[in-house]
């Protein structure tokens, strides 16, 4: 089960059960008459979810204040790696500027909040073994966890090769099937077309020399932002998940990732995607600059009404937060903004077209963080029971695969990588 725990603040998930859940599919794909077949079950690696201690502690946080400039505006979250010896920098003024003094209120508003609703869910995941406290040997395998998560792939540089190509024609608009018959893996054209896993079991895929792995029943699209077209005579989807690569200057001094404006993010084709009474759900950072552009200026300009305001906080192993709730640096929550689509010409007739509960207002998701970097955890399991059962989900700016879900990025296979995966039983 994925959802170990669920109170009225909200849930405690486990993403490893649930991710290998993905995988361990029984059954195999038709053969031959006396032939055999042999198909191998993939797991992902459990030390991708071995976070044993907090990034940093109370006491560094403390006595490094003096000494380090100002926040970093990228509130969400960063490997174990990242936690060395804060270096000396040149001390800062004691007066905070408005973007800190905005994130202090909003973190005083929904402070208790996430400590009361918090607790009540670590109590319950210590409790069933879920969450414990780690031993020696723990601790000192989590120092090498890193050497795991530094792969990296070509998926985005070989995305700019998209913006070479011409738009496609409705008319030529086609699906790569992977394991079909009528398609080889060689000739599918992996830039511009959607690509299937219509099976129900994983599929392994070769590009550019590296081997990936596809959930059963997944759909994808690896393109630029600018090549989304094949997306837009695909499907409509009820349920539209955003992770936008929001622009800030911890990203720009590191170059970690390409980033996008705000006026960039708006052009995304949200209404054309969108079936009636879409959930539109977009990731935020602690930046109160990004949250109030996502409820004041992007939600309305694509006909989004907001309806809920969810945080999911991030702990270790034992139950600890990643970070100090009262560290001024970093948080150890990240912001989910719930919104639907509404029919512009008459906004206040909307009602909601879910089988059983509205979306709450408030509600946190309690989860041990993958250690991959910028690795959010699925949320269709806590989804499902404010949504119709057949509803088409999609993910934007994917960086793995869901079952049931369609993902689009430019690096929507990069956490999906044979490396981070190990074979587990091989069935004939």
């Amino acid at each position: 089960m994925a959802v170990v725990c669920e109170t009225n603040a909200g849930w405690l998930l486990d993403e490893l059960s649930l991710i290998k859940g993905w995988y361990e599919v029984r059954g195999g794909p038709p053969t031959c008459e006396g032939q055999e077949n042999t198909r191998t079950v993939y797991r992902m690696k459990d030390e991708l979810f071995q976070l044993v201690r907090p990034y940093f502690s109370l006491n560094l946080t403390a006595t490094s204040n003096q000494n380090t400039a100002a926040p970093s505006d990228r509130q969400d979250d960063v490997p174990p790696a990242a936690c060395k010896p804060v270096r000396k920098k040149r001390k800062r003024a004691n007066a905070l500027n408005q973007g800190e003094l905005d994130a202090l209120e909003y973190h005083q508003k929904i402070c208790d909040l996430i400590l009361k609703g918090s607790q009540v869910l670590i109590r319950e995941g210590l409790k069933n073994g879920l969450l414990r406290a780690y031993t020696p040997n723990e601790e000192e395998n989590c120092k090498v966890i890193s050497e795991v998560c530094v792969r990296s792939n070509n998926l985005a540089e070989l995305c700019n090769m998209t913006k070479e190509l011409s738009t496609l024609g409705v008319c030529e608009q086609t699906v790569n099937i992977i394991g079909s018959d009528q398609q080889s893996p060689e000739s599918m054209d992996w830039l511009s077309h959607i690509t299937e896993n219509r099976s129900e079991w994983p599929q392994v895929i070769q590009l550019l020399g590296e081997k990936y792995l596809i959930p059963p029943k997944t759909s994808f699209l690896l393109s630029d932002i600018s090549c989304m077209e094949p997306l837009l005579h695909y499907k409509k989807y009820g349920i539209i998940v955003i992770d936008p690569p929001w622009e800030n200057k911890s990203v720009k001094r590191s170059k970690r990732y390409n980033y996008l404006s705000t006026l960039e993010i708006k052009q995304l084709p949200i209404p054309d995607l969108a079936a009636q009474n879409c959930l539109v759900i977009t990731w935020v950072t602690n930046r109160q600059k990004h949250l109030r552009f996502v409820k004041e200026e992007l939600y309305p300009h694509w006909s989004v009404r907001t309806l809920a305001e969810w945080h999911w906080v991030k702990i270790t192993q034992s139950g600890e937060f990643v970070f100090p709730m009262e560290s001024a640096h970093k948080k150890p929550y990240e912001i989910l903004v719930l919104g639907c689509l509404i029919d512009d010409m008459d906004s206040t007739a909307w009602e909601p077209d879910f089988n059983t509960s509205p979306i709450p207002q408030h509600k946190i998701i309690v989860s041990v963080p993958c250690n991959l970097h910028s690795h959010k955890p699925p949320l269709f399991e806590i989804l499902k029971k404010y949504v119709k059962p057949d509803v088409e989900c999609l993910e934007l700016f994917a960086r793995n695969l869901q079952p049931g879900w369609t993902s689009w990025g430019n690096e929507v296979l990069k956490f999906q990588h044979l490396d981070y995966f190990i074979p587990f039983e091989t069935e004939k």
